[in-house]
């Protein structure tokens, strides 16, 4: 760790942190929630802003994550990162991943049950990517799974119902939950 990064008990600075989360792909991130809502067809509104607000913690925990899982590689293949050079510990990073992960789950949650049901899923695939399937033939289908997650986040943040609607009904004869 540089002196400076141990100075600030390993939290960085703002640039750091900048580096590490790849700010600068952050635009790239509402446009499936507005996707979502629009293939549900529905304007955007105050769950698609909750949906946007998601997207963007997850996808920012899975950076955070992704460069945690990788440290022991980036020490050797990017050693400027910000963790394998000491600006930001590994454990600041991995604080991080939760704590955004968490606030990702807190927004969805804000814009209704569907919405956090999709967002843990959504959740549970950025970890399951970062921490096992990145590098095995799983990966490429749990990135595709995320994309269309957050889609879906989109969908259902902005117009449960009609996600609701669009699903198939259970047979006639199937037993239902009783109330």
């Amino acid at each position: 760790m540089t002196r400076a990064a141990a100075e600030r008990g390993g939290w960085g600075n703002w640039g750091d942190w900048a580096e590490l989360l790849r700010v600068s792909a952050l635009f790239t991130v509402p446009g499936d929630a507005l996707a979502g809502a629009a293939a549900a067809r529905c304007g955007p509104n105050r769950g698609t802003a909750l949906a946007v607000c998601s997207s963007l913690c997850l996808y920012e925990a899975g950076m955070a994550l992704n460069d945690w899982a990788d440290r022991d590689i980036d020490a050797v293949e990017r050693p400027g990162r910000p963790l394998p050079s000491g600006r930001i510990a590994p454990g600041a990073a991995l604080t991080a991943a939760t704590g955004l992960t968490v606030a990702g789950l807190l927004c969805a949650a804000a814009a209704g049950r569907p919405a956090l049901t999709t967002a843990t899923a959504l959740a549970g695939t950025v970890w399951a990517y970062d921490l096992g399937l990145k590098n095995t033939p799983a990966g490429p289908p749990a990135m595709a799974a995320a994309r269309a997650l957050d889609l879906l986040l989109g969908a259902t943040a902005s117009a449960p119902a009609a996600v609701r609607s669009a699903l198939p009904r259970p047979p006639s004869w199937a037993p239902t939950p009783s109330r």
